[in-house]
């Protein structure tokens, strides 16, 4: 494995493991690791694998130890959503300009806030299901949709900005677009 990829590897893997600190809900880097992972990592099927099993491992982590069997119903959705981000990150992966990253990270944040709240009004019991407790649970969660955009922003600026740091003064870390693959 080239240093590239492993110190790639190496910050999907501390992004994964931050959730297990204490955070404001839903400010978390896992939209921005799988847009930086799938965005920098030159095979395909490692930009996914990464962050995918990156997400498990902290879940898994997070099921044993915080929420227990509740945690695992509703992660098809959310992995759908991640896999939906990785195939953003991807999109970029030869465009990784500020305006691109922006767009990027937006649209992913946007896409798990309706996808993933429509999940909660569908298969939940929470909200009835009828216009107004669809409206109901879209209103509630407002709050975590800002704090969603406002993680997945500022991570993504560390992670993609802090990365391309790195490569001006660690040449052995600039990707060599010739051996793409690592």
């Amino acid at each position: 494995m080239s240093k590239r990829a492993m110190v790639l590897t190496g910050i999907v893997a501390l992004a994964a493991l931050s959730r297990l600190v204490p955070h404001p809900p839903n400010v978390t880097p896992i939209a921005a690791m799988a847009l930086f992972g799938s965005a920098f990592f030159g095979d395909r099927k490692i930009a996914y694998l990464v962050p995918l099993a990156a997400m498990l491992l902290s879940d898994i982590v997070l099921g044993y130890t915080i929420y227990g069997s509740t945690l695992l119903r509703s992660q098809p959705v959310v992995y759908a959503c991640l896999i939906a981000t990785v195939a953003m990150g991807r999109l970029i992966h030869d465009r990784r300009s500020p305006w691109h990253v922006g767009v990027v990270v937006l649209a992913s944040s946007v896409l798990f806030f309706v996808v993933t709240n429509f999940a909660v009004w569908a298969m939940g019991p929470l909200y009835p299901k009828t216009w107004n407790g669809f409206a109901t649970c879209y209103t509630a969660a407002i709050p975590f949709f800002r704090n969603s955009v406002v993680g997945d922003m500022v991570f993504s600026v560390v992670f993609f900005g802090g990365f391309v740091l790195l490569e001006r003064v660690m040449p052995a870390l600039r990707e060599d677009r010739q051996l793409a693959t690592y």
